[in-house]
């Protein structure tokens, strides 16, 4: 089995390739480089009017980083609808790595002091390589990913990768690009400069959502 280190998966994702898993139980990883990429717009993100109101509403307290074990692992459970993960051990490890290297991030909604929906993703400049969601009520992943697009939009990000195109993410403005395409928007967003840790944000909502839908 081929050993596969964090600075080797950073180096992977500058190329415009990622790892994964057939399934939760295969214990092999595989290199993926799609065709065609999906992508969430940071400037033009979509976001229904029963999503703002429930973002206003503050029905859930968004926190970041504090969880990161807890929100991999929940994106890695079998649900009603999702038979198959592809979250195994090497990647939970390896994810895990990242994120004690201030490499990968966590964006958690809560509610009544229980984590019930989010997402993580890897940061290498100002690229930022969404993973997965999860949500256990609803609206909490989508919440965290309004969040999350808010974020990266008031640090100055130029890239928020969705790897492929799906119908749950599809409702924000997400589009594909052709391999071609991507990689010279990829490597100057690589070369850019961008700052996650945004003091304070979360907790003005209407910055959130203007962020979020324009942009600044």
């Amino acid at each position: 089995m081929t050993s596969i280190t964090p600075q080797v998966l950073l180096k992977a994702y500058s190329a415009g390739i990622f790892p994964m898993a057939e399934s939760a139980e295969d214990p092999a990883l595989y290199w993926i480089e799609p065709e065609e990429r999906g992508v969430i717009p940071l400037k033009g993100f979509h976001i229904s009017h029963s999503l703002r109101k429930t973002v206003r509403k503050r029905k859930f307290e968004i926190r970041i980083d504090t969880a990161f074990d807890a929100v991999i692992r929940a994106c890695a459970e079998k649900t009603e609808t999702r038979d198959v993960t592809w979250i195994n051990t090497r990647i939970y490890k390896l994810y895990t790595q990242l994120h004690k290297m201030g490499c990968c991030h966590s964006v958690e909604s809560w509610l009544d002091g229980k984590l019930v929906g989010g997402l993580y993703g890897v940061r290498i400049g100002a690229a930022f390589f969404g993973e997965s969601m999860f949500s256990r009520e609803t609206d909490a992943s989508k919440v965290a990913l309004v969040h999350l697009v808010a974020r990266l939009n008031a640090g100055g990000f130029q890239l928020l990768d969705a790897q492929f195109q799906n119908p749950h993410i599809e409702q924000f403005g997400t589009y594909t690009i052709k391999k071609a395409d991507y990689h010279p928007i990829l490597e100057a967003a690589l070369d850019g400069e961008a700052e996650f840790n945004t003091v304070g944000l979360d907790s003005d909502v209407e910055r959130v959502l203007r962020l979020a839908m324009d942009g600044c």
